[in-house]
């Protein structure tokens, strides 16, 4: 299951825009936490804090325990605004979580065992058709990624999402298909030259039929 981070966080009261710019100048991210049918609870945490969490790239799928001096809120991300520019973080919308919650969160893919797999080895390439997967699950049990292991997976093949072993109570939310999450596929190059020479026996095929009509109308003449 997905590891479950602290973050400490102010509370803070509702500002001016000016306001807003000082905490940020101060290396605070503004961020509000609202949901579990409470008032919405605005607060700012350390951009320090936020930014190593959110470059592990599983931020988003990640329930995070907020202190606020005395109080813990359980939240999960679901917004994160950037500055255009500069590309940094300027707020964010925590999701509050209440008890026995259920989410839907895209969770990351990861493929193991490549050599392992005949298709890649004969020259086959990995085409990741998702590479994350919208999943619900209890707010205690998300996934901290899905593992598929890509042994004996032959060139052509499909690898659909029935192939994933899920954790008890977790499901897609795509239900009406067993949905492709990956194929083997053939390399260009090998599908180039079929098609290659698939035209050529076309073309040597040609003169054949064109020869055999000539031939056709020399007996023709022959026999008149």
């Amino acid at each position: 299951m997905a590891e479950t981070h602290t973050l400490k966080a102010e509370a803070r009261e509702k500002g001016s825009k000016g306001a807003v710019r000082s905490l940020r100048r101060a290396g605070r991210v503004p961020a509000v936490i609202y949901g579990d049918k409470k008032s919405p609870e605005l607060i700012d945490i350390s951009y320090k804090d936020v930014s190593s969490l959110y470059q592990t790239g599983t931020f988003m799928s990640h329930v995070l325990d907020v202190e606020i001096g005395s109080k813990k809120e359980r939240v999960i991300p679901r917004d994160v605004q950037f500055e255009p520019v500069r590309d940094f973080i300027i707020h964010i919308d925590f999701l509050r979580l209440g008890k026995n919650a259920t989410i839907t969160v895209d969770v990351p893919v990861h493929f193991h065992n490549h050599d392992a797999s005949p298709g890649i080895k004969g020259g086959g390439v990995l085409n990741i058709v998702r590479h994350q997967v919208e999943l619900a699950c209890p707010a205690d049990s998300i996934p901290e990624q899905l593992d598929i292991d890509l042994t004996g997976y032959e060139m052509g093949d499909s690898i659909h999402i029935s192939a994933v072993k899920l954790p008890e109570k977790v499901a897609p939310t795509i239900t009406d298909r067993d949905f492709t999450i990956a194929t083997i596929a053939a390399p260009a190059a090998v599908i180039s030259a079929e098609a290659g020479a698939e035209a050529d026996a076309d073309a040597e095929e040609k003169p054949e039929g064109e020869e055999a009509a000539a031939d056709e109308e020399t007996s023709s003449g022959k026999e008149e």
